[in-house]
């Protein structure tokens, strides 16, 4: 069989009872993360244009619940809407090979479908740990060159979501080779953004989560799609990579669960600040330094980091400050985080963050560069007012699998996510932690508020 057939017959066959216990727990904690960034999302803009768009083009009520504005509605509105919120304050999960934040698109896909279907939660961890896998997949498979230019969460994001809630359908192997044709053939997502300011990177996973259900719900009703849209002489990987590797798209399927690699976001910044971030606290705490006694930060970075960190020289809004270095670097340098609060209240407005700034610089480090993306290290180099040479490594940013969260630091990041945005009541906020660790238990998706 060849690369796509063997990943949709994988994805086919794939049955909650197959699940091993850790990865069972390790989804229902990404489920609770991405319901935390979701409604960390409320208010915060551009998210009260996508409810706007919904209230226009969508239907007035539904089955289906888009979490910041408790707004009833179709599965394909639901998912827009919910996953463009919970990528706006940069707190959603990571995978690192992949480079992929695989949650804040396969959740909305599967919640919507969920709902919409009145399936389960067994139904929808399975189906959840299934986007997981193709996804994680799709985006090793399409290689760092891709994400050179192409956001990988808009565009192996559209096919992990596709999977999602193709699998609460039941579909058959060939109804999920014909899925990933729909849905490959709408992937999308460009860097570009980010030089101006604009507000596309919510739009590409709002995007690829209801793309991703288009796919599946037209596959259902019997749309064909292209049979090798990932390795085929005109598919993604022809026209959107240089390095792709076919043998990434079936990576010891079943035996190794993509899923409990993926990283939760301790800072609430761009993935690719975190590593640097950690070593300056590290190198700050052990050498008792504050921040107007360092002279200069210079970042050994790995190259991707330059790629997407490189154009935000000068931010101009909030989000785009967390794609800038040296901002992110003058907030845990001055207020000793890069926390939601922390970036609204002083990544713009605070001088010494902004003088840290201008002093922080990036490089490239092969050895950062060569472990990267399977490894992100942290490196600094800090010279001091007073001429010290100072350096920190951190091997394992605070998240990563083997430095993870706790239990209890989950649920703490949960309410800190919440009480940002007012979405909850702490009596709500309490009953969605429940929810989560009682997913396995659930009959069905209720409205979550």
């Amino acid at each position: 069989m060849d690369a796509t057939r063997t990943l949709a017959a994988f994805l086919a066959e794939l049955r909650y009872e197959q699940l091993p216990g850790h990865v069972v727990e390790r989804c229902q904690a990404l489920y609770l993360d991405w319901l935390g960034s979701a409604l960390a999302g409320k208010d915060h803009a551009p998210i009260p244009l996508f409810e706007r768009y919904s209230q226009l083009m969508g239907p007035s009520d539904g089955g289906c619940q888009q979490l910041t504005d408790r707004r009833m509605t179709s599965p394909h509105f639901a998912a827009f809407v919910n996953a463009a919120a919970s990528h706006v304050v940069e707190q959603d999960d990571l995978h690192n090979s992949s480079v992929l934040h695989p949650a804040t698109v396969v959740f909305p896909a599967a919640l919507a479908t969920a709902q919409d279907l009145g399936c389960s939660g067994q139904d929808l961890i399975t189906a959840a740990v299934a986007g997981y896998e193709a996804g994680i997949r799709v985006g090793e498979f399409l290689g760092r060159s891709h994400y050179r230019i192409f956001h990988t969460t808009g565009t192996a994001g559209t096919l992990a979501a596709a999977v999602a809630a193709g699998k609460l359908m039941k579909l058959d192997t060939d109804g999920f080779v014909n899925l990933l044709g729909s849905a490959g053939t709408q992937a999308a997502g460009l860097w570009e953004f980010l030089r101006d300011a604009a507000d596309s990177k919510q739009l590409h996973t709002a995007k690829a989560a209801s793309d991703g259900l288009l796919a599946a719900y037209m596959t259902h009703s019997g749309l064909t799609g292209a049979r090798h849209v990932l390795e085929g002489p005109q598919g993604m990987a022809a026209g959107m990579s240089t390095d792709a590797d076919l043998d990434r798209l079936t990576d010891r399927l079943g035996e190794r669960w993509a899923l409990v690699e993926t990283s939760f976001k301790f800072h609430a910044s761009c993935r690719h600040t975190h590593p640097a971030a950690d070593a300056l606290l590290a190198l700050m705490q052990r050498e008792a330094l504050a921040h107007d006694d360092i002279e200069t930060v210079t970042a050994r970075v790995h190259q991707a980091a330059i790629d997407v960190l490189g154009p935000v020289t000068d931010p101009r809004t909030i989000h785009q400050a967390k794609f800038s270095m040296g901002s992110v670097l003058g907030l845990i340098a001055v207020h000793g985080d890069a926390s939601l609060a922390s970036f609204r209240d002083h990544a713009l407005q605070d001088e010494a963050v902004a003088d840290f700034r201008r002093r922080v610089s990036m490089v490239l480090d092969p050895e950062v560069d060569a472990a990267y993306p399977r490894r992100w290290l942290g490196r600094i180099d800090v010279t001091t007012r007073d001429g010290r040479q100072l350096s920190a490594a951190i091997d394992e940013p605070k998240g990563d699998p083997g430095n993870t969260l706790s239990r209890d630091e989950l649920e703490a990041k949960f309410r800190r996510l919440v009480t940002f945005s007012g979405a909850a009541s702490d009596d709500e906020t309490a009953k969605l932690i429940a929810h989560a660790w009682n997913l396995p238990a659930l009959d069905r998706l209720e409205p979550l508020l």
